[in-house]
């Protein structure tokens, strides 16, 4: 095989395996939400107030995360979506086709909140927690006052649990 056909499948399979990556981020490009599966697991925030169980979508894919909250107009009150990445790194979210006024919850590895930040409708303005993170959750705008989730609060769901027990093994 040529160098050149070598370099021609070589990115069409970059290009398929790019394509099946962000496949849900289409669905959400066509003025659609995408819509993840409910985990079947609550995540829990341990608030100064108690527990507060929040049901979540886990957007651990690529095209999940960039297709995100896009299009949706509502949201159940104790309802999120888990942004997870595989390392701990530096997150820029914005807004855009995202309709719904959020609050940003950025979680560092060990599951500790980092920083909230509020999400306005709409808008392409880089929103970040001015640290690398390992996590963001998505809420209902208020939420996050609302129960008492602040900086320092600590987050719990087996996602969270899998990579603060792999940063401290043992």
């Amino acid at each position: 095989m040529s160098l050149r056909s070598l370099t021609l499948a070589l990115f069409l399979a970059l290009a398929v395996a790019g394509g099946l990556a962000t496949s849900s981020a289409l669905v959400a490009a066509d003025g659609r939400p995408m819509i993840l599966p409910v985990d079947p697991v609550p995540l829990i925030a341990e608030t100064a107030a108690g527990e507060k169980k929040f049901t979540i979508e886990v957007a651990d894919e690529i095209g999940e995360r960039s297709a995100g909250l896009m299009f949706r107009e509502e949201m159940a009150d104790d309802h999120g979506m888990l942004f997870v990445f595989d390392q701990t790194q530096p997150v820029g979210f914005w807004m855009r086709n995202t309709p719904m006024a959020l609050d940003l919850i950025f979680v560092g590895q060990d599951g500790l909140v980092k920083a909230v930040k509020p999400g306005e409708p709409l808008s392409e303005a880089t929103i970040t927690p001015g640290e690398p993170v390992r996590f963001v959750l998505e809420l209902k705008r208020g939420t996050a006052e609302r129960t008492g989730i602040a900086r320092g609060t600590e987050l719990r769901h087996p996602v969270i649990d899998q990579a603060a027990g792999a940063a401290n093994p043992g």
